[in-house]
């Protein structure tokens, strides 16, 4: 008799201590709150439409519920997509449990404690991790991806995502439309995406030796997802720290400076070649911006030989004395370029430097590496815009991109593009930031008839990246969009998909064009006449939405 009674009390201990896992669709727009009471989940999807070669968000919640639920483990696995005969295979479908980091808010820029502006959890890191263990009382976001097949046959294609829990499972289906449309590779997008690499911060948080093979090795995984997600640009650095450290991991000089003896100069460009040659082998190779020789202290690291130390040389543009450094370095390095056969893709690129210095640095230039090119983010100078290649523009001043300005420009080759950083709240990629914002950013590209968008860091990380996003002068997340150990985000996947639908519009227009479909010309106009830029506080999610789907019915 004790023993029945024992045994029932024990059946009911571990009744009660059950997980209660609860699974619906939820939707790529909402980044869902680890409590449960506070959960709102007004829309519901669990079908998406893709062309073929696009990629495509998915998400499903999983909350752990019950009265008296405990912390439990979560194994989640993604079956294959079928249609007929045709199938997606599961291993183009990628994706993971959404864990929260430490947020703020919008802030603007300037030096603050890292605490001064609250703390606040927002899920946007993708993990992994599988499985998961989701606390009790708690929601997750599980984020999922399809990749569709270039060859994919056109149809509705069927899938599920099967969860396992204490022993139990549930499966939660949805489907994807291919149309009969193929996107093209990334490495052939239009879209010119510009964000810059900080290879030190992943020798840091990897643990390995600078321009070390294991360095490299770390490296590879963040660049060939940088690359897929058509980047364009190599990120390179001629002098040290060239934004003056601002960054929790500073950037160093790729070029050695050395003094001899003698006093003359000799330029080593072995890790400029060993970077550029390795970003190159991940897909990235269409440009290759060098900062800078305006950076922010007007300092310059050199190794003096007679000394046997590293010394400063301050000067600044419109001097003699920087006109001789730079001047004897530049003609070395175009000649170095012209032998690698990279002069023609290689820019001498500053930011945010006054039309003075810009002025005394681009005839410096001129007068010793003719020909080199130059590329700029930074406010508008009628002054110097012919002499800029590749012209980026604050998000606050790209107004002045005429559409006069930009026909010349494009007529001759030149790139122009927009930027975003900490002053602007709307669109930007903090962590904090709605979701469908990061996609909005490419479709303001078509509005103002841009050639892409740059942004200042990739994966320039904070401390402690993987939980706290807050660092000590910008909005949380201003510093990268990308976690360690190449664990994606939710605003990387949106920024990506915003990308696609910018080459969608591109595709759609120039055929229409071509083939004198004026109706099909002017729906496109009309569609993009919708996405609105004052009305993107409260409306990006709609106004995405619709423009993707409108791409999608032509």
């Amino acid at each position: 008799m004790k023993r029945t009674i024992l045994a029932s009390l024990l059946v009911l201990f571990v009744v009660s201590a059950q997980s209660q896992i609860v699974s619906q669709w939820g939707n790529i727009d909402t980044r869902y709150p680890d409590n449960v009471e506070s959960l709102t989940n007004k829309k519901r999807v669990n079908s998406a439409s893709a062309w073929r070669g696009e990629r495509v968000n998915l998400q499903l919640l999983v909350t752990n519920s019950g009265d008296n639920a405990c912390d439990c483990s979560v194994e989640y696995e993604f079956s294959e997509l079928r249609c007929g005969s045709a199938t997606i295979p599961s291993t183009n479908i990628v994706g993971g449990f959404v864990q929260p980091v430490i947020t703020d808010k919008f802030t603007g820029c300037g030096l603050h404690a890292v605490d001064a502006y609250g703390e606040n959890l927002s899920a946007d890191r993708i993990t992994d991790t599988n499985p998961t263990v989701i606390s009790a009382g708690t929601n997750r976001g599980l984020w999922l991806t399809v990749e569709v097949p270039r060859d994919a046959k056109p149809g509705t294609y069927s899938g599920s995502i099967t969860l396992k829990a204490d022993g139990k499972s549930y499966k939660s289906n949805y489907t994807v439309k291919v149309l009969a449309r193929t996107l093209p590779a990334p490495c052939d997008w239009q879209f010119h995406l510009d964000l810059w690499q900080n290879p030190y911060a992943v020798a840091r948080v990897h643990n390995v030796e600078l321009w070390s093979p294991e360095h490299f090795e770390a490296l590879r995984p963040y660049m060939l997802k940088l690359a897929a997600g058509g980047q364009k640009v190599i990120t390179a650095t001629l002098t040290h720290k060239p934004w003056n450290g601002q960054t929790y991991d500073p950037f160093g000089s790729m070029v050695t400076w050395v003094r001899k003896a003698d006093g003359s100069w000799w330029y080593d460009f072995t890790i400029f070649d060993k970077w550029v040659e390795f970003m190159m082998s991940c897909g990235i190779d269409k440009e290759i911006t060098c900062f800078s020789m305006i950076p922010w202290a007007l300092s310059f690291r050199y190794y003096d030989q007679a000394t046997d130390s590293h010394k400063e040389m301050k000067c600044a543009p419109g001097e003699e004395a920087y006109a001789q450094f730079w001047g004897g370095m530049l003609k070395e390095f175009a000649a170095h370029l012209k032998e690698k056969g990279w002069f023609e893709k290689t820019f001498i690129s500053m930011d945010e430097r006054s039309l003075g210095q810009m002025q005394a640095a681009i005839k410096v230039i001129k007068e010793y590496a003719p020909g080199m090119k130059i590329s700029m983010a930074s406010l508008y100078h009628p002054e110097i815009e012919a002499d800029i290649t590749d012209y980026c523009l604050d998000i606050e001043t790209y107004s002045a991109y005429t559409p006069e300005l930009l026909a010349r420009r494009r007529s001759e080759g030149k790139i122009s593009t927009y930027y975003t950083c900490c002053s602007a709240e709307y669109p930007n990629l903090f962590t904090f930031t709605d979701p469908a914002d990061a996609e909005f950013i490419a479709l303001e590209a078509l509005v103002k008839n841009l050639d892409g968008y740059l942004r200042w860091a990739y994966n320039s990380w904070t401390a402690d990246p993987e939980s706290d996003s807050r660092f000590t002068a910008w909005p949380a997340g201003d510093t990268y969009v990308i976690y360690p150990y190449s664990i994606s985000s939710i605003r990387w996947e949106r920024l990506v998909q915003g990308i696609q639908q910018f080459e969608k519009y591109k595709i759609l227009l120039a055929e229409a064009r071509a083939n004198g479909n004026k109706s099909a010309e002017v729906r496109l106009q009309k569609l993009l006449k919708k996405v609105n830029i004052t009305k993107i506080a409260n409306e990006s999610e709609r106004m995405v939405k619709e423009f993707r789907d409108g791409l999608n019915a032509m």
